[in-house]
């Protein structure tokens, strides 16, 4: 009977592995077959340890392969990217920015409206229109939005909607919504909401 005592280690395209404890196997000389360990006696287990505790260390237990750097520094480079994009600060156009002021007496927009419909109504608006709106008067957050002369029943370019002459009253409307996109109003009194993406 002898013994036999080695370490295992594991090799994969980016990492190569040793396992940090020894193994030890008894084999019959004779037959050169191993040995189960549920043959093993009490002196064979403690012989066996005994051994295994003595086979030196290996030179490393994990380390990466050329390839393994690379993938770690593509990994790194990838998460970084992602956190600086997360992080960074988005750059608003123009447009986008003259969208977010707070609107004052003479600002134009160009968009919709819709008219609420009555409530026992089958129908979901009650008007429709596209064009230009004009802010003709503020009144702390209650603006005063005046609707052009030329208003169309379907959506048309900007260009094509006349600009110049509006309403003299004006609905008074508050701010529902209002980002970078789009402006939202809706009248005090809920006969009418307004909804504006270009500031003029």
């Amino acid at each position: 009977m002898t013994l036999l005592t080695y370490r295992t280690q594991a090799r994969w395209p980016v990492v190569v592995v040793n396992s940090k404890k020894a193994t030890a196997e008894f084999y019959d000389v004779e037959t050169n077959k191993r040995i189960p360990r549920t043959a093993w006696t009490a002196d064979m287990k403690a012989f066996a340890a005994e051994k295994a505790a003595n086979v030196p260390k290996p030179p490393f237990v994990f380390r990466l392969t050329i390839i393994g750097w690379i993938v770690v520094a593509l990994l790194a480079a990838g998460f970084g990217f992602m956190t600086y994009e997360t992080l960074k600060p988005t750059e608003q156009s123009a447009e986008q920015v003259a969208m977010e002021q707070s609107p004052v007496a003479g600002d134009m927009y160009f968009g919709r409206f819709e008219g609420a419909a009555e409530p026992d109504s089958l129908v979901a608006i009650s008007d429709l229109g596209f064009g230009w709106f004009k802010i003709v008067k503020v009144e702390g957050d209650t603006y005063f939005v005046a609707k052009s002369a030329d208003m169309s029943k379907q959506h048309q370019p900007k260009e094509q909607l006349e600009s110049v002459e509006f309403e003299e009253e004006g609905t008074p409307a508050k701010i529902v919504e209002q980002t970078g996109w789009q402006l939202t109003l809706e009248a005090v009194d809920k006969s009418v909401t307004f909804y504006v993406t270009d500031k003029k």
